[in-house]
């Protein structure tokens, strides 16, 4: 057997042919893989290497590497990326607990939210603990008060009783809350107020504001009750926080201690 290599005409492609080229290179910022960019015959039906079976043309353009963004992530971060959607900013940004920009679950990171029913629970302590020794002391300094009665005399007494010791409790939340985030039936339950920027005890603005808000509008006759209903029915159907209007006025949210 010869082991010359077949000249033209002997039935084998010249070198030159442009099947026999071999596949570009990728290019140093990356780019297809061998196989993209060969040529293709010309020829219908026939087909040439790399082709898949394709008959004439180039090959469809495939994705390049990385996915479909060529490599990396949509918007550079999120859930795409490992980082925060849009660059990370937002109304949350600055929220530890993490937020509508800072974190897929803007719970994350928080101690669990104290149940609504620990929460009544809680204030039904404060409200016996305030409210009992307050009317009494009151009722010995103006007189026992019938509260069944609409007299001028009576009425005035019920005002009196009402208003000493809604600014008892006023001055008792503030000063608890400011302290240690507590008062004495958030300490029974076992739940705490926290700022929602980074879960400390409530500034001396946001727990007077706190205390403010639940207690004051009830001087107002009539309107002040409905807007204390409200306001504590408020956290039933609040997302994701669970506030009560008074914890919207002072930013600050009400979580579990074990």
């Amino acid at each position: 057997m010869s082991s010359e290599q077949p000249g033209p005409g002997s039935g084998e492609p010249p070198e030159d042919d442009p099947f026999l080229k071999k596949p570009q290179e990728p290019s140093a910022g990356g780019g297809p893989g061998p196989g993209w960019g060969r040529p293709e015959p010309e020829g219908p039906g026939s087909e040439g290497p790399g082709s898949g079976g394709s008959t004439g043309g180039p090959p469809p353009e495939g994705p390049p590497p990385g996915g479909p963004y060529g490599g990396g992530a949509p918007h550079g971060g999120g859930p795409y990326g490992g980082g925060a959607p849009h660059g990370g900013g937002g109304r949350y940004a600055d929220n530890p607990y993490g937020g509508e920009y800072g974190a897929a679950d803007p719970l994350a990171g928080m101690p669990p939210l104290a149940g609504r029913g620990r929460r009544l629970v809680a204030r039904i302590i404060d409200a016996i603990i305030i409210g009992v020794p307050v009317t009494l002391i009151m009722n010995g300094i103006v007189g026992w008060v019938d509260y069944t009665s609409t007299s001028n005399a009576e009425t005035s007494k019920q005002a009196t009783v009402s208003g000493v010791t809604m600014l008892v409790y006023l001055v008792y939340e503030g000063l608890m809350l400011t302290h240690r985030g507590q008062t004495v039936g958030k300490m029974a339950m076992k739940i705490r107020v926290a700022m929602l920027t980074n879960g400390e005890v409530p500034t001396t603005q946001a727990g007077w504001v706190r205390a403010a808000v639940y207690t004051l509008p009830e001087i107002v006759p009539c309107c002040g009750f409905i807007f204390w209903l409200v306001n504590v029915l408020w956290c039933t159907w609040d997302q994701p926080y669970h506030q009560c209007l008074h914890d919207k006025a002072a930013k600050t949210v009400v979580v579990s201690t074990a």
